[in-house]
Parts: C-alpha cells; structure tokens; sequence
C-alpha cells in the first residue's frame, strides 16, 4: 500500500502547491514555460488528478499560473504574480537563486509603510497595545541574551505597530507585511551582534510610543531601516538567476 494514502489530501495538495510555487519562485520554471501535462505531474508526485488540478488552482489564484484549454498550464510573468502572497514571498526569499532587488524593494517598501505607521501608532496606540509592544521587546532582550527566539520577537514587535497604527488598510497588510520582515529578519539575524546591535533603537521606537512621541517614533525607525538596509547590503549575495529547466513556449 501507498504510504503517502494515510496522510489528508490538503496535505498533498500543500505539498504540490510548495514544490511548484518554488520552482516557479526559484526560476527553475521560467515564465512563459508550460507546465507538464497533468498525468505527468501525478506520475511526478504520486498523487491523484484531483490533487494535482487543486494545487493547480491554488497557484492560479496566486497569479503564478494561467490555465487555458488550447495552450495548457502557463508560467505567468512575475509582474501577474500576487507579491503580497505569503508563500510567494517566503519561495523568492528561499530560493538559491535570490533575486537581489527583491531586498532592494523590501526595504523601499518598509520606508513607504513604517515611519507612517509608527506615526500613527504613537499617537494611536492602546494601553493594551503598548503592553504588548512592550512585551515584544523585552522577549526581544531576552532573545539577545540567549533566551528565546528573536526573529519571532522582531516580527512580533513590528506587526504589533502595524496594528496600533489604527488604519484599516494597514491592517489588511499584516501577514504580507510579516512575511516580507520575516525576509529581512532572517538575514540580519545571521549577522554576528547584529540583533544586540539594533536593540537600543528598538527600545527607543518602543518608548516613543509609550510616550505618544511621533517625531522620535519614526527617527528610531528609520535608523532601524537604514542598519537593516546595511546589514542586506552586506549579507544578501548578488547571484545570477539559473538556467532555464523548462523551455518557454514560443
């Protein structure tokens, strides 16, 4: 018996959709590649047509895919992909063939969002939002003296501005925005000293907010942006995308 029949067909399905979406991410599948037809994918992974036909849809909806009936299963260009997704920015983050502007655009996007939303936050913010914010920072501290995980911290910290700026929209952005820190995070953290190094700042942007300082609130930020957009500089290899695994249609 199979023993891949035992697990939920989500999980296939998952499993499907991660190996694909990073294979597309990497460039291992360019755009304007077509996907194997269906019967060799279930050959591929094991699984049923069904499977197959939901994780296809799964990346269709992540605008990575086009499906049509005479052409076949169609690698999108980047600029059709959803770049909020999550998973789409956690697959370029992974990918071994790194895309470098991708860390340049994170951090123009984080210059756009943060000292905005840190405004806003110091002059929003609850009660139960400082307690938090001021949680994370001591779980922050406490990671930098070994106990505890600092990116979970880090991220926890900034989705929690996110969310005492009070802007609806904003807060629609959250989980991209998580994922997107999360890139920039895991990164900085390989530096040796570089989470103590960005500590005071952290603490500064966490006391500006508790004392509904907005001007101090986004001068922290910033500093935190600009040694982040450093320590990226430094850490990201400039890697040339690979050779092409499937070759694009005509």
């Amino acid at each position: 018996m199979n023993s891949k029949s035992s697990a939920p067909r989500t999980t296939f399905q998952q499993q499907v959709v991660e190996t694909l979406g990073k294979d597309i991410c990497s460039g291992k599948i360019r755009p304007g590649a077509l996907l194997p037809p269906e019967a060799d994918l279930c050959e591929r992974f094991g699984f049923s047509r069904i499977v197959i036909r939901e994780a296809i849809k799964s990346l269709v909806a992540k605008g990575l895919l086009e499906v049509t009936r005479r052409v076949g299963t169609l690698v999108l260009e980047t600029t059709r992909w959803n770049l909020f997704d999550p998973d789409i920015i956690a697959w370029r983050a992974e990918s071994s063939t790194f895309d470098p502007t991708l860390s340049r655009d994170l951090m123009e996007m984080r210059r756009i969002i943060e000292p905005a939303a840190v405004r806003l936050a110091a002059l929003r913010a609850s009660d139960e939002d400082r307690r938090q914010l001021r949680s994370a920072y001591m779980a922050m501290a406490r990671a930098v003296a070994g106990k505890g995980d600092y990116v979970k911290a880090d991220l926890d910290f900034h989705t929690t501005i996110l969310s005492a700026c009070g802007n609806q929209f904003v807060r629609q952005m959250q989980d991209a925005m998580a994922a997107l820190l999360q890139v920039s995070f895991d990164v900085i953290t390989q530096k040796p000293g570089g989470p103590a190094h960005s500590l005071p700042w952290h603490e500064a942007v966490c006391i500006a907010i508790e004392q509904g300082d907005p001007d101090a609130a986004e001068h922290a930020t910033l500093r935190l942006i600009d040694g982040a957009e450093e320590d990226l500089r430094e850490l990201i290899p400039q890697r040339s995308t690979t050779v092409r695994d499937i070759t694009p249609v005509a």
